[in-house]
């Protein structure tokens, strides 16, 4: 794995003649990739240390539309500057672009230089700072699935999203013979990104005709998000130059499985595991069963965070492996919050809420902070549930983003969490996707109402 480069890494890269174009990137609302493309040597003559953008690109939505009703940036304040500071811990190489490599920025006010609070970035590290006074550190994973189709984004859009076909034509859930078939996308994408420094483990075919799941090495937090931010740039990018396209669309057909972005965690202090316990029945410690806690207890305030989109909730249907209730079982895939590794060092969490349309530095940073809300209040855990946790009488997840939405502007646990603003800044961004769909007829009520209405 070749790994991130050292600036003098990069020096030497661009004298040599092997890099000529640096990507200077910040993460958006959406978890896209944005930003520049800079000529090697300006990057290194200065352009290292910061660049510009408007601020406008922390409050669009996914069509790069500029909504009103955002405190941070509006017409009125003439939509002026952010800073973005180049991480230069982040730079690595982009294998799979000629000659180019790429560096993460955080986003920064033009005249304090602060960190922008409603940035990714920043609302992730900020949660790791509150760890980190408690002496704490967060490990964690997300799994990637997404679909691969037979034609390419061009094809596709410009035969406005119909008659889409998945590059296979049955459910290829572990099916070597049929993933081989797809080695051409999937072998790039594997390689390429254990070449940019992503710890790739492996991929497989998922639950679905043309379902690709994507599995990297757990790490720290904000890694974690780093590593899927890039990954899910570099799987687009990679299925367009094979000719075909991908959707991180949760549910593309009501036919079809949807994909999710399930999100594994634990706490670690001094190098060690602090959810293991190997006294305890299941091997929590009762930091593990505080963490947990919190995280079942405050489920509603921030599943807008792991289900940003309309479409996100057309997921949680009952018997598709994407949960419905707010409860924990141990190994069970039926269960929105699901018990791993019992009994050994490796012992976590895995939250199944999450939709592949999720922004990863969102979604990790409120699961901290509702793990940290579960510690700080010594909430105690229900026991584990057992069997079809479709079935039951408890808590359920948001339904719909109308409801993730309420539930998100009135936590108070996210205000004291992540500030106030940053609330209401995503508040407003859920708000928006609902007033836009709102304005929208669909086919389905075409279909179902223009002669029988």
């Amino acid at each position: 794995m070749s790994g991130v480069l050292s600036f003098d890494d990069l020096k030497a890269q661009v004298a040599s003649g092997d890099v000529d174009t640096v990507l200077v990137c910040l993460v958006d609302m959406q978890g896209r990739l944005m930003g520049k493309r800079f000529h090697a040597q300006h990057f290194l003559n200065g352009a290292w240390e910061e660049t510009h953008c408007c601020n406008y690109l922390l409050a669009t939505d996914l069509e790069m539309a500029t909504p009103d009703g955002y405190a941070s940036t509006s017409w009125e304040s003439g939509y002026g500057d952010y800073v973005m500071k180049p991480d230069l811990t982040t730079l690595r190489p982009m294998p799979w672009l000629e000659g180019t490599v790429m560096v993460l920025c955080d986003v920064l006010d033009h005249n304090t230089h602060q960190d922008i609070p409603h940035s990714p970035r920043a609302v992730l590290k900020k949660q790791l700072k509150r760890l980190e006074a408690l002496g704490l550190d967060a490990i964690m994973a997300t799994e990637l699935e997404f679909f691969l189709f037979e034609k390419s984004f061009d094809e596709i859009r410009k035969g406005q999203f119909r008659d889409l076909a998945p590059i296979s034509g049955y459910n290829e859930d572990y099916n070597i013979l049929q993933t081989t078939r797809e080695e051409h996308v999937m072998r790039p994408l594997r390689n390429h990104l254990w070449n940019a420094g992503i710890p790739v483990e492996c991929t497989k075919g998922e639950a679905a005709a043309g379902q690709e799941e994507l599995n990297i090495k757990y790490d720290a937090a904000l890694n974690t998000a780093d590593f899927h931010t890039i990954a899910k740039h570099a799987t687009k990018e990679i299925a367009w130059q094979q000719g075909h396209a991908v959707t991180f669309m949760p549910k593309w057909d009501q036919h079809k499985s949807g994909s999710s972005s399930h999100v594994h965690q634990s706490l670690w202090q001094d190098g060690k595991p602090a959810f293991y316990d190997e006294s305890d029945a299941l091997g929590m410690s009762q930091l593990m069963k505080h963490y947990l806690a919190g995280m079942l207890k405050y489920a509603p305030d921030y599943t807008y965070f792991l289900a940003p989109y309309i479409n996100s909730y057309k997921r949680f249907m009952k018997g598709t492996f994407a949960p419905t209730r707010i409860i924990w079982s141990v190994d069970n895939r039926t269960a929105g919050y699901r018990l791993c590794g019992a009994g050994t060092k490796g012992i976590r969490v895995e939250c199944r809420v999450g939709g592949s349309d999720l922004n990863p530095y969102l979604a990790c940073a409120v699961q901290l902070a509702a793990g940290i809300a579960g510690i700080e209040e010594k909430l105690q855990l229900q026991a584990p549930s057992t069997g079809d946790v479709y079935q039951g009488d408890t808590g359920m997840i948001p339904s719909n983003l109308r409801d993730a939405r309420v539930a998100l502007q009135g936590s108070e646990m996210l205000k004291a969490a992540l500030g106030e603003d940053v609330v209401l800044h995503y508040a407003r961004a859920a708000e928006w996707e609902i007033e836009e769909f709102e304005r929208v007829v669909t086919d389905y009520e075409v279909a179902r109402g223009f002669e029988r209405a």
